[in-house]
């Protein structure tokens, strides 16, 4: 082994059982009954003993100390326990609960949270630059890690939920990748599973657990966001085009089989040729077509 190696500094929750506070409580009236009527009776006296009447007080102070145990959890709360910095334990239970008053408890929240991160302007894996942002729904999973392990487990999560959107953007296309490459658009489920799972690896050590991750926002920057519309756009049209003209051929093919197959015309390879790209035209046009009527022969 390593002599240079040092030993892991990663906490982890115990679970500790404080007695029920109303028990305690009924026990602490009837000592303080039982005190407060032994001073009494020791006050009334003409020559009180010296010894018996500092035990009472001192008995009173003890049981005055010992109200300070007295603590509530509502549901989805916890209370970590540490004695002069020691860590304890954490109680976890709803109620009321009474610990040792020594006890320094700090109070977390085991409730499920909702982190909407900023809109980041990072470049996406071609380096276009793209505006994101994640809604991240995390919990406290680890009491022990998440106070002792990080400094503010709260920041904590901010900062890497921001690192972690940056390098899921730069692992990505926006929209545009290879073929079957998986992109920030059409990722879907796929790009908040990766970015889920980078998010509990990083959370992880803070005692914070990930319930869910998705893309929020995703655009283009503004410097390139026209340029991209119009590239999209111009996707759109030859998209389009090419259906149209497939359709077209496909008639244009059907049309021909009916005439040979009718022998509705004979032509010749010129007279073909002439009558596919007319077609064609007609087809594949925008506008209306006017028609033109021919008052000479087929030929002239």
């Amino acid at each position: 082994m390593n002599s240079n190696s040092t030993p892991s500094s990663q906490s982890h929750e115990r679970s500790i059982s404080t007695p029920n506070g109303w028990l305690m409580l009924l026990l602490l009236i009837a000592a303080g009954c039982g005190l407060g009527y032994r001073l009494y009776t020791l006050l009334n006296q003409h020559t009180p003993a010296l010894g018996p009447f500092l035990l009472t007080v001192i008995a009173v102070i003890v049981t005055l100390v010992m109200t300070k145990g007295f603590f509530t959890l509502q549901p989805n709360e916890a209370s970590v326990l540490l004695l002069f910095g020691k860590y304890c334990g954490t109680e976890r239970t709803a109620g009321f609960h009474w610990t040792n008053p020594l006890y320094t408890r700090r109070l977390i929240s085991l409730r499920t949270r909702n982190l909407n991160s900023e809109r980041l302007k990072v470049n996406d894996k071609r380096g276009n630059p793209i505006e994101i942002g994640a809604v991240v729904v995390w919990r406290v999973r680890d009491t022990s890690q998440a106070l002792f392990d990080v400094e503010s487990y709260s920041d904590y999560v901010n900062i890497q939920s921001e690192s972690a959107v940056r390098h899921l953007a730069s692992s990505y296309s926006y929209d545009h990748g290879e073929d079957n490459e998986t992109t920030l658009r059409n990722g879907g489920d796929e790009v908040s599973q990766a970015l889920q799972v980078e998010l509990q690896e990083r959370l992880g050590k803070a005692g914070v657990e990930v319930q869910e991750a998705r893309i929020a926002h995703l655009a283009y920057a503004p410097e390139i966001a026209q340029a991209m519309l119009r590239r999209q756009q111009a996707e759109a049209v030859i998209a389009a085009r090419t259906k149209i003209v497939q359709g077209a051929v496909s008639m244009v093919e059907m049309a021909l089989n009916e005439l040979a197959e009718k022998n509705v015309v004979v032509l010749d390879d010129e007279r073909r040729a002439s009558m596919v790209s007319n077609l064609l035209v007609v087809l594949c046009g925008e506008g209306e077509v006017s028609p033109v009527i021919n008052t000479g022969t087929l030929y002239h």
